[in-house]
């Protein structure tokens, strides 16, 4: 019987587990020195936030791993020895598996900062941060400011965290405006207002120099680079980004880039091992989609497909049409397709876009301006439908017709109030202007 083994308990290498289980018998062992048992990640603010506890965030109960016959090993792989096909652990023991998965997602990066790896300091991704936090951030008494570095969604995310608990946050971002390397201008702009509004000492345009310790080896201070400007703290968030945690591979023969190389069907340059979710870096595109995907969805996508192939029924990875979703503190944000930021856009690529006057609403709709050909849209404040989008996009609809059918697509409660008409009037002031 083919022994599974699977390097990482999140939602891709469970996800591989369990549809495995479901087609077949073979021996299945996860491995993870991070938790016992898989738990939800993209819930660990609100565990923060006083919303629910750890134990909510269990998808399974305790017992659901031992009546499915998946075996669950809490240890750090050290090395694997691809010849022998077995995994080393850094306590000195060893597994050895027919085919393995690797599925050891992401780490928050580092950039070389002097006082990176102080106490105090940390990224937002692993059970061990929301421990760590609880430790640094427990209240603004022990806490009396922190600093956050780099202005993507987990910065956000730890931004209004930290603020749930009363503590006052200077947000450190490099670009001139919030996340503007993603968001078209307008949605850029309306985000910093939106991070001012509750009360983030927001800094655009300005860079980390250097952390500064105490004398016990703890955070007390940042530098700015652009001013020189101390900033003292007790709590410095690194937010700036993850990048594939796969540094135990460094000496291995498993081809690696920034993540590991993989083919359309998951497979690696060594036969029987497979790499999935944010660990795993396509060697040819998809599409349009990128290489690399730190997102929830795609990892439990590829957890299926290469479940099937390897319970003999082999299955290219194909994520179709990009989306995503977030939160901005109280603004639900959804992207469909693709909606490329003025820095990033090509030279066919146009927007419509459409603002509230109550500044925490608006759409950007991207279409190519030879065809009028739909490629995708950004809602703030406005619940849209993900499979009416797909399906726009498949069809290779026109802006002209989803401005037309937008209702068809709005995914608001009842009784919310709908802006289909505004957005409707506004692109035909637009149309006869232009």
């Amino acid at each position: 019987m083919d022994h599974i083994v699977i390097i990482g308990n999140g939602i891709s290498g469970v996800t591989a587990a369990r549809h495995i289980r479901k087609h077949s018998d073979k021996q299945i062992t996860i491995i993870s020195a991070e938790s016992d048992y898989f738990f939800s990640r993209t819930a660990l603010m609100y565990v923060y936030m006083g919303h629910m506890t750890f134990e909510h965030t269990k998808p399974f109960e305790d017992w659901f791993w031992k009546k499915n016959k998946i075996d669950l090993k809490k240890g750090f792989v050290k090395t694997i020895d691809t010849r022998n096909k077995t995994l080393v652990f850094s306590e000195g023991d060893n597994v050895q598996y027919d085919k393995l998965i690797i599925a050891t997602g992401s780490k928050p990066n580092k950039f070389g900062w002097k006082g990176q790896d102080l106490n105090g300091v940390q990224g937002l991704y692993s059970k061990q941060d929301l421990e760590n936090l609880e430790v640094f951030t427990p209240n603004n008494t022990i806490c009396k400011r922190a600093v956050i570095i780099g202005g993507g969604l987990i910065g956000i995310e730890l931004a209004e965290m930290l603020s749930s608990r009363n503590i006052p946050v200077t947000f450190l971002v490099r670009e001139s405006s919030f996340w503007n390397s993603v968001l078209p201008e307008g949605e850029s702009q309306m985000i910093n207002k939106h991070i001012k509004k509750h009360h983030i000492d927001l800094r655009l345009s300005s860079n980390l120099k250097e952390i500064i310790s105490d004398d016990k080896g703890k955070a007390k201070s940042i530098i700015i680079e652009e001013t020189g400007e101390e900033i003292a703290c007790d709590f410095v968030g690194l937010t700036a980004g993850v990048s594939p945690n796969i540094d135990f591979l460094k000496n291995s023969d498993i081809e690696t880039n920034k993540g590991v190389l993989v083919n359309r069907f998951l497979e690696t340059n060594i036969p029987d091992v497979y790499a999935v979710g944010d660990c795993a870096e396509q060697r040819e595109a998809t599409g349009n989609r990128k290489p690399i995907e730190a997102v929830w969805y795609t990892g439990r996508m590829m957890g299926e497909v290469l479940a099937q192939t390897i319970c003999g029924n082999k299955m290219s990875y194909n994520p179709g049409h990009w989306f995503n979703s977030a939160k901005f503190f109280d603004i639900e944000y959804q992207t469909y397709g693709w909606v490329n930021s003025h820095k990033n856009k090509s030279d066919n690529e146009s927007h419509f876009h459409w603002k509230h006057d109550d500044d925490t609403k608006c759409i950007t709709m991207a279409f190519d301006k030879n065809t009028n050909q739909f490629l995708g849209i950004n809602t703030f404040g406005i619940r849209m439908r993900h499979e009416v989008f797909d399906r726009w996009l498949t069809e290779n609809r026109d802006i002209d017709y989803v401005i037309k059918n937008l209702s068809e697509a709005n995914f608001d409660p009842e009784f919310y109030k709908h802006y289909e008409r505004e957005i409707q009037k506004t692109y035909k002031n637009q149309l006869q202007l232009a």
